[in-house]
């Protein structure tokens, strides 16, 4: 097995999520890509428009966004990465006055490759945590939600 996955796995998080080259989510994405929890559990991004859009706004609260690969690996057409990035929340873009504050998160994503192309996605990061660390949710919110109330 090659490590031609990882490879591109590593070049999508370094020039789209750390240098915003939008350029690449068309050239690495497939234009029927399906992706399934990058802006929610029950949300779908269809098409590198559709995943473009949710770049630029989330690259909008976040400009400084770094993202680091802790480990990826490959399987099949398949690859995956344990990631964490760090952050400021200093942009209006998710309809929250910016604050200032430094964010760090942790994820996993899951891809599928055919032909050099991310066909699908499949993400599951701590977006309840970055809202509690920019402010967004309170703590005594989190619990609630925890205990099922």
């Amino acid at each position: 097995m090659s490590d031609n996955n990882v490879a591109l796995i590593h070049r999508w998080f370094s020039e789209v999520w750390n240098q915003g080259r939008m350029e690449t989510i068309q050239e690495l994405m497939a234009p029927e890509f399906v992706g399934i929890g990058q802006s929610g559990p029950e949300a779908v991004i269809r098409g590198p428009l559709g995943f473009r859009a949710f770049v630029e706004n989330l690259r909008g609260a976040f400009p400084d966004i770094h993202v680091t690969i802790e480990d990826a690996f490959e399987a099949g057409d398949k690859v995956v990465a344990r990631w964490s990035a760090t952050m400021t929340h200093s942009g209006d873009q998710l309809g929250l006055p910016a604050t200032g504050k430094q964010v760090r998160i942790t994820g996993i994503s899951i891809g599928r490759i055919a032909d050099g192309k991310i066909v699908a996605g499949w993400d599951n990061w701590d977006q309840l945590g970055m809202m509690r660390e920019i402010g967004a949710i309170s703590e005594s919110k989190v619990a609630l939600r925890a205990a099922g109330l």
